[in-house]
């Protein structure tokens, strides 16, 4: 994983904010190419484990059907109400399958950890269930680039 971040770099964030950060929030903007070049964008839930984003996707989606053809992908968590609370993460990179398609909860242990993260992230659950219709896609970031305003200096 590459910081690549040069200009900026007083308000990026540390590996500690970046990981409290992407824990607590809930909802990621995925950017996909389309097979005509234009971009698509789509919100989507996701769980980071340190290393890597995983994203639970619906397999019958567009974003499914680009990432495929194409696996370059962009994701951007943000978060802010005014200006001076703005702050946020883009990961950069390919998005690679991960399980069977669609997932029915077949044993990976390469999913244990998402699928116990994402199970109490999003339902409180201890174990994640399955329901036929998406599968896990991991973004092992090439890129990362982070901003808090917050740090910004005031007045």
């Amino acid at each position: 994983m590459t910081v690549t971040q040069r200009r900026g770099r007083r308000i990026m964030m540390s590996q500690d904010e970046l990981d409290a950060f992407l824990a607590e929030q809930r909802t990621c903007r995925v950017a996909t190419v389309s097979a005509d070049g234009r971009p698509h964008i789509s919100p989507l839930w996701f769980c980071w484990d340190g290393t890597a984003l995983w994203l639970y996707s619906l397999t019958r989606s567009r974003r499914w059907a680009e990432l495929r053809r194409d696996p370059r992908i962009a994701v951007v968590v943000d978060d802010g109400h005014d200006y001076g609370e703005l702050r946020g993460v883009e990961l950069s990179g390919e998005a690679v399958p991960v399980g069977e398609e669609p997932r029915t909860g077949v044993s990976c242990p390469e999913l244990d950890t998402p699928e116990r993260m994402f199970a109490a992230k999003y339902f409180g659950l201890d174990a994640m269930p399955h329901d036929g219709r998406h599968a896990w896609l991991r973004l092992v970031p090439e890129a990362i680039r982070s901003w808090d305003f917050r740090k910004m200096p005031q007045g």
